[in-house]
């Protein structure tokens, strides 16, 4: 048996799934305050349809990192740079306590200038007088070699041990400093109330269910072991929407093109399935304005959802973007979007008498009827999602794998469906489908579409390999791997094997060796060293990944 659970802004789902059956299914409210304690509420109630002894895997869906950056709640954090030279320093300002430090590695990991242990001792005492605990330190290039960042840690710990003190080259071994900076830095910033969550969620577990494999899904769409997301917590964030996705794939098997809508009670998150394959966002994660080395789907999360209010103001009609309480059919004290839809197409949800009684006060204050209401509450949510579907199409037709598929099939995408997802998704997506000319696709378990996605989404993990065969070394990233090459005879294939053979160490260590033998190839490169008009050697560039997908087990859902 597996579980899964995804905790939304509003609500909290889960499942108990058994070869192809959902066994069970929970929805209960999110309190932002507790989300440990409401995740155990549920697994509590999904664990009384169940022998702890029979479930075999876990994963969990959180917001935990994902509110603390957009709430600005995360605490101070310092940032110390080695960039080098190249950009000015105010290219590089991420942080509002950013320390600038001597040193540099080019771009084939060779010390260029040295760092300096007493302006590294100075900034130290500066960020410790400043009361603050959480470091951040990035070299540019320290994915080619990160002897400074090691030195700068190692004389961080050594004075103040007390500091959380995370490097660049142990989140992320990508090139592009800026990015790989930012993460590092989210990361510092999360590390030790992800820890705290970790902590109490392992221990709670261990205590209901011993020994069951417990997962974390990632923004990717994609798991991690608890213990594995120790040490990057904000490849958690975005896992909402991730669970979206991944729950989408889970419901419509089909290969088509579809924009999947997940309508949760504050918001609603939109993505993109080209030939029912999710599209990624290229660049990275976007958080607080800045681009990260988190690997995500393009998605977009729009302040409206099935418990926006709806309410009058100045004589007009307002909807949302806030949220204070569920529908009035379902013992809510205001009237809310699924309340106008639920006398709209006559949905019969919870006590429909309940919804016109809240909402006929809104409808006498702007002159209308409550039904020319509900049409007006209608329009505006469908006319809402229908302009942020069109700007978001203005975005994904920048990535490559939109492109690729213009070009492969010659003509302009074409949408077929929209899948939606969600509690009000039964009321909203028929109607926004037909607005946007397409089909749409609804399910029995589209309100818990996320946790069945979490449920089944199999593990994830990259690998990239840098070799110079001139300097007769490689490095591969995560997992700290390094060695040594033969110069004389290396080829681009010895790369792609040493690539793979560094992928299933990291599958061993983190229990993933399954699914080891699924990786694929996803970049390749070959540069010749040229000195004196000779060939001295080879740079080579591999990454290798296991991709998003599901559990060897899930042939789909009755």
């Amino acid at each position: 048996m597996l579980i899964g659970i995804d905790v939304g802004g509003t609500y909290t789902d889960g499942v108990l799934f058994r070869e192809g059956s959902v066994l069970h299914s929970v929805k209960h409210p999110t309190d932002e305050n507790d989300l440990e304690g409401t995740l155990l509420l549920v697994l509590d109630e999904l664990l009384t349809h169940a022998e702890a002894k029979d479930i075999q895997r876990i994963v969990l869906s959180t917001t935990l990192v994902t509110n603390l950056l957009a709430t600005g709640r995360g605490e101070r954090t310092a940032l110390l740079l080695l960039p080098g030279s190249g950009l000015p320093f105010s290219a590089y300002r991420i942080s509002p306590d950013t320390w600038f430090l001597k040193g540099g590695i080019d771009f084939r990991g060779r010390q260029i200038e040295a760092t300096d242990t007493r302006q590294i001792e100075e900034a130290l005492r500066k960020i410790h007088d400043s009361g603050i605990e959480r470091v951040a330190v990035a070299g540019k290039f320290s994915n080619r070699n990160d002897a400074h960042e090691k030195a700068v840690k190692e004389l961080a710990k050594s004075r103040y041990p007390h500091m959380d003190v995370c490097t660049s080259n142990e989140i992320s071994g990508r090139l592009n400093f800026p990015r790989r900076a930012v993460t590092c830095y989210y990361t510092a910033m999360t590390i030790r109330e992800w820890n705290r969550f970790a902590d109490g969620i392992e221990a709670a577990i261990a205590a209901r269910a011993p020994g069951v494999d417990v997962h974390i899904l990632k923004a990717d769409g994609g798991t991690t072991t608890l213990e594995a997301s120790r040490a990057r917590p904000c490849e958690t964030v975005f896992s909402g929407p991730a669970a979206s996705t991944m729950g989408t794939l889970a419901l419509s098997r089909e290969s088509l093109n579809a924009v999947s809508v997940d309508i949760g009670g504050t918001t609603s998150d939109i993505s993109l399935l080209i030939e029912g394959k999710p599209l990624y966002a290229s660049r990275g994660a976007l958080i607080g304005g800045h681009l990260t080395h988190i690997h995500s789907f393009a998605v977009r999360s729009i302040a409206i959802g099935g418990d926006s209010r709806v309410y009058e103001e100045s004589g007009k009609l307002k909807v949302g973007p806030t949220r204070l309480g569920p529908a009035a059919c379902f013992g809510g004290e205001v009237p809310t979007v699924t309340d106008a839809f639920n006398l709209l197409s006559g949905l019969n949800l919870g006590d429909p008498k309940a919804s016109r009684a809240k909402l006929e006060p809104v409808a006498f204050s702007i002159g209308e009827s409550v039904e020319g209401l509900c049409r007006k509450v209608a329009d505006h949510v469908i006319g809402t999602l229908d302009r942020n579907i069109e700007e978001m199409f203005g975005l994904w037709e920048d990535e490559p794998a939109y492109k690729v598929w213009e070009v492969v099939n010659r003509r302009k995408f074409e949408l077929h469906q929209v899948i939606g997802i969600g509690a009000a998704a039964p009321a909203i997506v028929p109607m926004l489908a037909d607005k946007m000319g397409v089909g749409h696709f609804l399910h029995r378990y589209s309100p818990v579409a996320n946790a069945l996605g979490a449920a089944v989404a199999r593990p994830t993990l990259a690998v990239e390999v840098h070799v110079d065969t001139q300097r007769r070394f490689y490095t591969a990233s995560p997992g700290g791997l390094s060695g040594t090459v033969d110069k004389r005879t290396y080829q681009l294939e010895d790369a792609r094997r040493l690539a793979r053979q560094c992928l299933e160490e990291l599958c061993r260590q983190r229990g993933l060796s399954d699914y080891a033998d699924e990786a694929h190839v996803y970049l390749e490169e070959q540069f010749n060293v040229i000195r004196g008009w000779e060939q001295e050697g080879k740079l080579f560039d591999v990454g290798i990944q296991v991709a998003p997908g599901f559990i060897h087990e899930y042939k789909g859902v009755a």
